[in-house]
């Protein structure tokens, strides 16, 4: 998820466990560790498709940070004047602070390696958006009313924050229905209008869990389409889109291919541009405009000629999101022009 969301979530967390005890510091130093895990964006790893395939990875394993929560711990008391006593509370809200950062993080596209290193598998579930407001806005919501009531000296200051971990966490529980409301509906329309297929992948569109996009992966071509749960047709339009794989023969075993095919879970696109071999992870984004594009390799004859890996700029249109919000509701709302589909 995006960085205010796990800072509400860090802060909400560490508010619930040591807030009646320690006042607001369990929400800052529940904020601050809620980034910690992201801090890996600023390793620089010499490649790009590296940046991309290992973040998520060491420091988003649950072992990983098992392990290290009470370092953390023992590095906030050096901050406080407490007890030795109190250590096994600052214990607890690390661990439990910097592990949901992960977990969340599960729910997106994107990919975590959550048993690192003793499984590399990133786990990804695509049930939210990366960016939701349904999901923070909760959050942020009972952790601001929860500080005003206590300084209101109320009884009960401790609610707000626990109704806005709730709805947050229920809002996650309804992604998921959403997600295998979709999937039921897609299979069988692939199943009726006969497509076959290797994979299938469903993922709501930016900020919202009403209108969700659907990823078909063939051989040499995949469809996509768009389903809102407010839609009334019972058909599926997908548009279908070519690639080709073979491009990249001969080069199966160069390092940056091999690792976007294993990354991406196999939807991904190889299309040629410019004499040069394009692998698209097709999870992020929609056509035509994704946000991890790699040239790999330059067309030669007879083999391509493998290059080391070079990201092309993200192409993501905002005017996109006005699209969105109208699809929600109309079945029958078209993109502009200059993002209509091939």
């Amino acid at each position: 998820m995006d960085s205010l969301t796990q800072i509400a979530l860090g802060a909400a967390v560490g508010e619930a466990v040591l807030g009646r005890k320690v006042g607001h510091k369990a929400a800052v130093w529940g904020a601050v560790l809620g980034t910690v895990p992201d801090l890996d964006v600023f390793i620089p790893l010499g490649d790009p498709v590296a940046d991309f395939t290992y973040h998520r990875s060491f420091s988003h394993s649950i072992i990983v940070l098992t392990l290290v929560s009470p370092a953390f711990a023992w590095l906030i008391l050096k901050f406080h004047a407490q007890p030795r006593s109190a250590f096994g509370d600052w214990w607890l809200l690390s661990f439990l602070v910097l592990v949901t950062h992960p977990l969340l993080d599960v729910f997106t596209v994107y990919g975590t390696q959550l048993l690192w290193p003793l499984d590399d598998t990133p786990y990804f579930v695509s049930s939210v958006f990366i960016v939701d407001p349904a999901y923070t806005l909760p959050l942020l919501a009972g952790l601001g009313i929860t500080f005003l009531l206590a300084r209101e000296r109320e009884r009960r200051p401790w609610l707000p924050n626990a109704l806005g971990l709730l709805l947050s966490s229920a809002y996650l529980a309804w992604g998921l229905y959403a997600k295998f409301e979709v999937e039921s509906f897609a299979r069988a329309e692939l199943d009726r209008q006969g497509i076959s297929h290797e994979r299938l992948l469903t993922v709501p569109t930016p900020a919202n869990t009403l209108l969700w996009r659907i990823l078909v992966m063939g051989e040499e071509t995949y469809y996509e389409g768009f389903r809102s749960l407010l839609d009334r047709s019972e058909f599926l339009q997908l548009h279908h889109v070519a690639h080709d794989p073979s491009l990249l023969e001969g080069i199966e075993d160069h390092w940056p291919v091999e690792r976007l095919r294993w990354f991406t879970d196999g939807f991904y696109s190889v299309t040629g541009r410019d004499s040069a071999i394009v692998i698209t992870d097709l999870r992020m984004g929609h056509e035509p405009n994704y946000v991890f594009a790699f040239r790999v390799a330059l067309s030669d004859n007879p083999h391509p000629k493998p290059i080391p890996a070079d990201q092309l700029p993200m192409n993501f249109q905002l005017d996109e999101l006005g699209w969105v919000w109208r699809r929600i509701w109309d079945e029958d709302a078209t993109r502009s022009a200059t993002d209509a589909l091939p």
